[in-house]
């Protein structure tokens, strides 16, 4: 991808670094550097968005279209210390910039075509007011940039905030997460739409589940799954 001349003269007045290694970035590079791009854990689950072990998460759980991660995350990498930057150090830019850099690798595949609308995982005021903004918003953002689909963070609010998932087990997050969702008077926007919901990692899917069953009480909505990372276990390692 060719740099704009603006990009090129940003780069020598405030250089960009690699959001994994902190390598100066070059002009036609955007979020991380060639070598970390090459050895960042790709799942390749965009080719195939309709079967792999993503999608299957969500079989007998949830009614889903195509569903795919670029990234596995695990514990004590450069990408799981990128996504915790993301979300406790105050880095909504680096959230917007790793969507639209999803974005142009997704659009290669066709993950998006016929997307109407894209719909953040949402967070509780408290948490957002901790954070000051909502990562999967700062995603939905980037893609957004990328392909010109709109973002909807209204449909759908969390009215309940059930604590951290770290520590529990499958059906423990599942419980857990269970009615915290309610959809608001935007939801009639979704209507007959194709929605594409967005959160940072999957983990067992819970959350992403929880949500997704509240947006499929809209007429005719069709659903698809989106997150920047899912957690790589020993089940996925085929």
């Amino acid at each position: 991808m060719r740099a704009s001349f603006l990009t090129k003269l940003f780069d020598l007045i405030a250089p960009r670094q690699c959001a994994l290694c902190g390598e100066r970035l070059s002009a036609s590079e955007s979020v991380v550097c060639g070598p970390c791009h090459l050895a960042m854990p790709a799942t390749d689950y965009a080719a195939n968005p309709y079967d792999n072990p993503m999608a299957r998460l969500f079989w007998g759980q949830l009614a889903v279209e195509r569903v795919a991660a670029p990234l596995f995350y695990k514990r004590r990498t450069d990408v799981a210390v990128m996504i915790h930057d993301m979300k406790y150090h105050h880095q909504p830019g680096l959230a917007r910039r790793m969507g639209a850099y999803t974005a142009r690798q997704f659009m290669r595949e066709g993950f998006f075509d016929g997307i109407d609308v894209l719909v953040p995982v949402p967070l509780t005021r408290r948490r957002k007011w901790e954070r000051g903004y909502n990562q999967s918003l700062e995603i939905c953002r980037g893609i957004s940039e990328v392909t010109g689909i709109p973002v909807n963070d209204k449909a759908v609010k969390r009215v309940t905030f059930s604590g951290s998932q770290t520590r529990l087990n499958i059906q423990e997050r599942r419980e857990n997460v269970e009615a915290v969702f309610r959809l608001t008077a935007r939801a009639d926007e979704l209507h007959d739409r194709h929605v594409l919901l967005v959160d940072d990692v999957v983990t067992t899917g819970s959350t992403m589940t929880a949500c997704g069953r509240q947006l499929c009480q809209v007429p005719g909505l069709r659903l698809s799954l989106m997150s920047l990372a899912l957690v790589q276990t020993a089940r996925f390692a085929g």
